[in-house]
């Protein structure tokens, strides 16, 4: 069994008994074989780990010889030169998930760029019900969306009370906490303790000779970060085209607002780990001390031969304003203070990959992306102090290898309500993604829908995942 990246963004599982099966982009392996002794009842489990070596990255991949490839990249053209001899880490033993452990354990020890799970804070938020944004409103959300649809979350009793009462055992059985959910439910009907206001409350816009693409889900991929600060739809008594300038009328407002009506414990809002899909517009009023410069974003071969990305050729395209990696720190710092003072608790940092493609002329994608992620947890220990941020759409080893401190990851790629093939995938992908990304971070499985055909199969799913609860 491996794991491997079949979009740019995310892993997936894929099962195989030769080397041909091996996808590009495999970042992890286990094989399952007999022992010595020619017993049947006992097996060999044997780990590959590609791991980080100076300025590359190692992925495995296998050829029509059924032979095992190693495949390097910096990820810049410049660096091409390399000399180092740990390229992957192998482990065995009689138990899978024992060998797993001490392996990913072992490479800690031996890169010190990573921390295991375990040595990791877990923010507060992943023991409570929540309920994030996106599918309900995706980047048209406001201000009063969220009232509303918090106000909507506590109609959802109505949904679970009718919930046939075998699979109401199924999930009383499998976790104690949908016990704690349901009991909630009964004393005051459904009521979220954290919320994630995602894609939508940033100001946003594109370069007057941008070349615009709206994906499905409605995020424009060619918008730039103008502005750390909320758009007119999260101000109070605000309106386009203009900028309110005292802090209290702006994102602190609603925050205040829904934590003091529905009681909310977090509140966490998103943007990319570039400000947003475009990155942040160079040059921009108030935001030049990032030095934000335009690049263009070179896709690995291995990822493009697995899946072509609409999203990233819309930015290759268009372009991203990348600020400065000696400046992000500061980026990061002064947009997480503004959110700290507004009464947020936490972000989902969303975009990550991307960096991959942007280490042309840093020294490679391995540079880049830590410098990213160390400035990046500085600012979370600075400004959030519960360790609240959730990684997403950062399925590389470039990161999970890089990550200290961050101590939640997305698992999968999303819940997708309007396909119905997607829901066994998905929980499939979840799953066996949470084997490799469960020993570097508590995975999360994604909000699902409350009132939706697959919605019981999905709740059931979360309820032995160990993961974070939160609905549409």
């Amino acid at each position: 069994m491996c794991t491997f990246r079949f979009k740019m963004w995310w892993m997936t599982q894929r099962m195989g008994s030769s080397g041909r099966d091996i996808p590009v982009e495999t970042q992890f392996l286990i094989v399952e074989a007999a022992d010595c002794a020619g017993d049947e009842q006992s097996a060999v489990y044997t780990v590959f780990l590609p791991i980080l070596e100076g300025s590359f990255r190692a992925v495995l991949q296998g050829n029509e010889n059924d032979e095992l490839e190693i495949c390097l990249e910096s990820g810049d053209p410049a660096v091409e030169s390399f000399e180092g001899t740990h390229l992957v880490f192998v482990g065995a033993g009689s138990d899978p998930f024992e060998v797993i452990t001490n392996a990913v354990k072992a490479v800690e020890r031996h890169l010190q760029t990573f921390s295991h799970r375990e040595k990791k804070k877990m923010p507060d938020m992943l023991n409570w019900f929540g309920w994030c944004t996106w599918d309900a409103f995706y980047t048209d959300v406001t201000a009063e969306g969220v009232k509303e649809g918090l106000q909507r979350c506590l109609t959802y009793l109505v949904y679970f009370r009718q919930c046939h009462a075998y699979h109401m055992r199924i999930i009383l059985k499998f976790h104690n906490v949908f016990l704690y959910f349901f009991s909630s439910f009964e004393k005051g009907g459904t009521a979220p303790k954290f919320v994630i206001i995602d894609d939508g409350w940033q100001s946003v816009s594109m370069d007057p000779a941008g070349s615009a693409f709206v994906s499905d889900n409605a995020a424009n991929f060619a918008n730039r970060l103008y502005d750390i600060k909320e758009n007119h739809k999260f101000q109070k008594n605000g309106r386009k085209g203009h900028r309110e300038e005292d802090p209290a009328n702006g994102l602190a407002h609603i925050v205040s607002e829904i934590k003091g009506k529905h009681e909310l414990k977090y509140v966490y809002v998103w943007h990319a780990i570039t400000g947003y899909w475009g990155g942040v517009r160079p040059g921009a009023d108030g935001m030049e001390h990032y030095q934000s410069k335009m690049q263009y974003p070179v896709s690995s071969p291995g990822v493009q031969k697995n899946e072509p990305c609409e999203a990233f050729n819309s930015i290759a395209d268009n372009g991203l304003g990348l600020v400065d990696p000696d400046k992000v720190f500061s980026f990061y710092n002064e947009l997480h203070s503004y959110l700290a003072s507004a009464g947020v608790d936490g972000v989902k940092v969303d975009v990550q990959n991307i960096l991959e493609a942007l280490g042309g002329g840093h020294g490679g994608r391995v540079l880049l992306s830590r410098k990213y992620q160390q400035a990046l947890e500085a600012s979370i220990a600075r400004n959030f102090r519960d360790n609240g941020i959730i990684c997403c759409m950062s399925h590389n080893t470039d990161n999970l290898y890089s990550s200290k401190r961050n101590a939640v990851v997305r698992a999968s790629d999303d819940f997708w309500p309007r396909d119905p093939a997607s829901h066994t995938i998905h929980i499939a992908s979840v799953a066996y993604n949470t084997v490799f990304l469960g020993e570097f971070m508590q995975p999360d499985w994604d909000m699902f829908h409350s009132v939706h055909p697959m919605a019981e199969y999905h709740a059931a799913a979360r309820a032995v995942g160990g993961c974070a609860i939160y609905v549409r």
